[in-house]
């Protein structure tokens, strides 16, 4: 067992000291731009060792190697897990591998976090206005037609130029041999300059030579540009000397510019320029129209980034101190591929201006020492990958290069043609209509339409015409308000808020009313209502008499009703009575309680003894039917004054009412009557004409049942 553990001690420190010298080896690689060498290792490391270093310089291999999709998976680690005290050029690498897979909201929010670390807060303001203008030059669409040439093989080729009756560009050994030295940085085998004829560029039987035999070496040539005449050329090449490379106390070998004079067909009196120098690139030389400016890129001291835009004055065949074109033009990271054309512009490829990803080609307008902004040339041309290597000739058309999809290798060279000029205007859109009258329907003339901004600052100020319309030019994703006037009119106002959409017109179309319109509206309305108020009020007393009427007929009814339901109740009532009481008889539509007769002794009215025994039966039936109202109607015979027999009889009835009272009968169940002689049962015509017996009939005391 301890052998065993042993063995496993000693296997763990080989494997870690292993580890420490393929870290050691990968930092060599790196330090030295062996990029490809370095992935290797490092892509081991960063498995078994992972580090900030380890994570950081292996997503630099892939990106200086172009590989920008492995690039942003391992900036993305970087950022994540590895992001304290983190330079921030690494967020602005790995918006560059965001562009590059199409994420540009994601490279934006990353280019957002670049510029919130720098030291300097107007950069991020900088950095929305170019955002703007990188929209605006995308609004003018499609600037170009391009086409990939024929020509293009896996390798890299760019840098294409047109001289004589050839197209001469920068690529691979034709046919290169198994041994043949590979350039570390990318893998791939070292650039000469070749040529095809240009009738022949796009056509996939075209046959490459190496431009010049003379000028080729096992080193890099590329990017060469000729004089009008065509017996100077410039190029770009290694650090050497009688074509053998040459590196500095780096072990490193920079680019260099040469100088070659065609002499009897040979390109002879090759020539370093004088301000080349081993310890940093002079590349991409370009002439200016007048040949009297060599433009170049390098990262000399002095550069503002990795690599700056350069010009110097050539005063007969010599040269003077090269200048920076400042900042103006470079930023603080790559500008490279210089061209000026016939019309005074310079071309230049740029990762630090911004635009859809990697390198994009700008242009710069040339006023003496001055260089305009530059501007994003636009699309198709650029693409969110590299573009570079732009030459453009007087009829429009040119040459780039890119490793954009869909080409044919890492780099390809594209033939193009522009057909939009680069025109660009923020976005715009309109806000637009007609001032019409609100009653009649027909436009205004010389309505007042006034624009004013989200905080009511008026912007303009327009009059319609005679078709009553009238339009103004406003930003896009704004709001405004705008506001309608006319003498003798009412004002209106509408809100609008443009969009996005570039030309887009927003309508704001208004109607006014006119003032007096309004007051005959409002003179029509107050008679309308006036006649409506009349017309309620009419209705309203027509409902109120139709209700007493109803009212009334209810009443009306409802008593009808009652006096049946009586009716029916006392027939009911009658029917019981009669049946039960033998001293209740119903004589004529009469209900009469039949008793002896009451005597009165003649002309008197109290009650005599004989009559209390009479009464007394009728205090006992009131009794045993306590409901029951009576009325005591008493009457005397026809002689005598009528008058007297009226009183007599009153007097009867009252006194005969009093024993009932006093016999404990309720005062309101009993009425009393005296009706005198009016109502004699026997009618004598004289007092003779009647018995004793008939005058005895009509004196008389009869007890009415009223109510039961």
């Amino acid at each position: 067992m301890k052998k065993l553990l042993v063995i496993i001690f000693v296997f763990s420190i080989q494997f870690i000291k292993a580890q420490d010298q393929d870290l050691v080896r990968a930092k060599r690689f790196f330090d030295k731009t062996y990029y490809s060498e370095a992935i290797v290792l490092y892509g081991k490391l960063a498995v078994d060792k992972p580090s900030q270093e380890v994570i950081k310089n292996l997503a630099d291999s892939y990106y200086y190697t172009n590989d920008l999709i492995k690039a942003q998976r391992y900036y993305r680690l970087l950022i994540n897990s590895y992001n304290k005290d983190l330079d921030r050029e690494y967020y602005y690498r790995y918006a560059q591998t965001l562009k590059a897979s199409n994420s540009d909201d994601l490279a934006n929010a990353a280019l957002r976090e670049y510029y919130a670390k720098s030291a300097n807060a107007e950069e991020a303001v900088y950095f929305e206005k170019e955002l703007k203008e990188l929209e605006n030059v995308s609004a003018i669409g499609n600037r170009f037609e391009i086409k990939n040439l024929a020509i293009n093989t896996p390798n890299s080729e760019f840098g294409a130029v047109e001289y004589k009756d050839n197209l001469v560009f920068a690529g691979v050994k034709l046919n290169p041999g198994l041994f043949d030295k590979k350039f570390k940085w990318d893998n791939e085998t070292y650039l000469n300059l070749v040529a095809v004829p240009t009738k022949n560029s796009n056509s996939k039987e075209a046959v490459l030579q190496y431009f010049a035999d003379e000028l080729k070496t096992g080193m890099h040539e590329s990017n060469a540009v000729f004089t009008k005449d065509g017996k100077t050329i410039y190029f770009t090449r290694n650090n050497s000397k009688n074509g053998k490379k040459r590196k500095n106390e780096q072990k490193i070998s920079n680019l260099q510019i040469f100088k070659a004079e065609l002499v009897e067909g040979k390109w002879t009196n090759l020539t370093a320029l004088p301000f080349n120098s081993p310890n940093y690139s002079v590349e991409h030389p370009a002439l200016s129209a007048d040949e009297k400016v060599l433009y170049f890129s390098s990262d000399m001291p002095g550069t503002l980034g990795s690599f700056d835009i350069f010009s110097v004055n050539i005063n007969k065949g010599a040269f003077d101190t090269p200048k920076n074109l400042g900042p103006a033009v470079n930023t603080n990271k790559r500008e490279q591929f210089p061209f000026v054309s016939e019309d005074n512009k310079l071309y230049f490829s740029s990762d630090g201006h911004l635009g859809y990803g990697s390198l994009d080609v700008f242009v710069s307008e040339i006023n003496g020492n001055d260089y305009s902004k530059p501007v994003n040339i636009g699309l198709p041309l650029n693409s969110n990958l590299d573009d570079f290597s732009f030459t453009i000739s007087g009829t429009k058309e040119g040459y780039f290069a890119s490793n954009r999809e869909g080409g044919k290798g890492s780099d390809d060279i594209y033939q193009f043609t522009e057909t939009k000029e680069l025109i660009v205007e923020d976005c715009k859109q309109f806000i637009a209509g007609i001032i019409t009258d609100f009653d009649t329907k027909q436009v205004l003339e010389n309505a007042t339409v006034m624009l004013q901004d989200s905080e009511k600052k008026t912007i303009s100020t327009a009059t319609t015409a005679a078709d009553g319309k009238f339009s103004f030019t406003v930003g896009c994703e704004s709001s405004f308000i705008v506001l309608a006037f006319k003498e003798k009119y009412t004002n209106e106002s509408r809100a609008v808020t443009s969009g996005k959409t570039r030309n887009a017109s927003n309508d704001a179309s208004m109607t006014l009313r006119s003032i007096e319109a309004i007051k005959l509206e409002e003179q029509q309305i107050a008679e309308n209502k006036r006649k409506e108020e009349q017309r309620l009020a009419e209705q309203k007393k027509e409902k109120e008499a139709l209700a007493v009427i109803a009212l009334k007929e209810a009443e009306k009814k409802a008593k009808a009703e009652e006096i049946v339901a009586a009716e029916i109740k006392k027939k009911e009532k009658e029917d019981q009575i009669l049946k039960q009481e033998k001293d209740v008889v119903k004589e004529k539509d009469r209900l009469l309680i039949k008793t002896d007769p009451i005597y009165f002794d003649y002309n008197m009215w109290y009650i005599r003894k004989e009559s209390k025994v009479v009464l007394g039966r009728v205090v006992a039936l009131m009794k045993k039917y306590p409901e029951m109202v009576i009325e005591i109607g008493s009457h005397t015979d026809s002689r005598g004054n009528a008058k007297f027999n009226e009183e007599l009889s009153q007097k009867r009835a009252s006194s005969t009412r009093e024993f009932l009272l006093e016999s404990g009968i309720e005062p309101k169940r009993v009425l009393a009557k005296g009706y005198g002689e009016s109502i004699p049962i026997v009618k004598c015509k004289t007092d003779d004409s009647c018995t004793e017996e008939q005058h005895e009939l009509n004196r008389r005391s009869e007890f009415v049942i009223k109510n039961l």
